[in-house]
């Protein structure tokens, strides 16, 4: 994002900030952003956008969960402006919008964009919780936003998060019947049948994997074995799939 010159001559990446205490003072590069800043800023996630458009994708998502920049922006533990851009949950929320703004005018209307948010910082009575979280979705639906990736956290080493399997389901939950916008559940979802139930009871529109995928790259595979679905897999695979196979086309192996 914003760029420095380091010390050899080649050109790094500042840590840019809302707000800038004394301790972010101490680490190197750490500033808080001016208003040139985030234009700039604006400009460099819409042309990530243009680059994703042209390198073929179908779908891109916006960060702003984990304590990144746009969550910084949205949160009052990392954003204690005192400008247009910090102090209200209105205010927090402006350049998150401004940026979501910039990348759906460059991103086709007929490729879904969607939002990744922290519903809550994990901090009682200090952090952004799920109304603001609601508050915040509520917005980007007008602006061409397609769906929301629901998380949590990621703001502050002092958060206090209790795991558990599919803990945060009932964020997305609430945001999804709150605002209507399609809405996608993370959070230790790892077996077949608990994933199919949140989206069958109409928890969320869909669930996400991701450290579950590392661990079982072919979960997709196993999920349909539970479900009783099917799907297709290479012929070199076949002769080690019992279940799910998609055999509705001959394969006749033939030497290379």
């Amino acid at each position: 994002m914003a760029r420095r010159q380091a010390a050899d001559g080649r050109r790094g990446l500042d840590d840019l900030r809302p707000e800038c205490g004394r301790a972010c003072r101490r680490l190197a590069g750490a500033r808080a952003a001016r208003r040139g800043g985030l234009a700039r800023v604006k400009a460099e996630f819409a042309a990530s956008a243009r680059y994703a458009l042209d390198a073929g994708f179908d779908v891109v998502e916006l960060h702003a969960a984990h304590g990144y920049l746009l969550h910084q922006f949205l949160s009052p533990v990392a954003n204690r402006r005192d400008d247009g851009y910090g102090g209200t949950p209105e205010r927090r929320m402006r350049f998150p919008l401004e940026v979501v703004e910039a990348v759906r005018r460059v991103w086709p209307a007929d490729r879904p964009f969607g939002v990744r948010v922290s519903a809550t910082d994990y901090l009682p009575g200090e952090g952004a919780d799920v109304p603001d979280a609601v508050r915040f979705v509520s917005a980007l639906k007008p602006l061409g936003v397609d769906f929301v990736d629901v998380s949590g956290g990621g703001i502050s080493p002092r958060q206090q998060v209790k795991t558990g399997p599919g803990y945060q389901v009932g964020y997305a939950e609430r945001i999804r019947r709150e605002t209507g916008l399609t809405t996608f559940a993370v959070g230790m979802i790892t077996e077949p049948h608990q994933a199919d139930a949140i989206i069958r009871d109409g928890r969320a529109d869909a669930v996400m994997l991701a450290r579950g995928m590392l661990n079982d790259p072919l979960w997709c595979w196993r999920a349909a074995d539970a479900l009783g679905g099917t799907v297709h897999c290479p012929p070199q695979y076949l002769r080690g799939r019992r279940l799910g196979m998609d055999i509705s086309r001959t394969v006749t192996p033939r030497a290379v």
